[in-house]
C-alpha cells in the first residue's frame, strides 16, 4: 500500500520526498493479529486491481515522473516505474503459502 501511495504522490506531485517507516514496526500494531488473514489478502487483490488500472491508463511521460527516496545518508531521484508492483504477485504468493501451512483458512487467522 505504501508503494502505490508513493506512486500516486509521484504522479499528482512535484518529485516528492517519501516519507519512510519502519515495516516491522507497522506489523506490531494491534489490528494485525486481531484481523484474519484473508482481510489482508483481500485487500491486497483490490490493490493490485486499482494499480493494474492506474498502470494501464497512464502515458509514458507519466511513467518517467520521480519521487524522491532516502537512501542512506543521501536522498535519491527514483523513476515512478521502480514503484510498480513487480514483487506483487511474490507477496501474494508467500502470504498465500503461510496462510496455508497455518491452517488460517476459512475466514480466522
Amino acid at each position: 500500500m505504501n508503494a502505490y501511495l508513493r506512486f500516486k504522490l509521484g504522479l499528482t506531485e512535484d518529485a516528492p520526498a517519501i516519507k519512510t517507516y519502519e515495516e516491522k514496526d507497522w506489523a506490531k500494531t494491534p489490528e494485525v493479529a486481531a484481523t484474519p488473514v484473508d482481510v489482508s489478502l483481500a485487500l491486497l487483490d483490490a490493490l493490485h486491481l486499482r494499480w493494474v488500472a492506474l498502470l494501464r491508463a497512464m502515458t509514458p511521460q507519466q511513467f518517467t515522473r520521480t519521487i524522491k527516496h532516502r537512501s542512506g545518508a543521501r536522498r535519491a531521484s527514483t523513476p515512478c516505474w521502480r514503484c510498480t508492483p513487480g514483487t506483487a504477485g511474490i507477496t501474494t504468493a508467500h502470504v498465500t503459502a503461510l496462510r496455508e501451512r497455518m491452517g488460517w483458512g476459512g475466514g480466522g487467522h
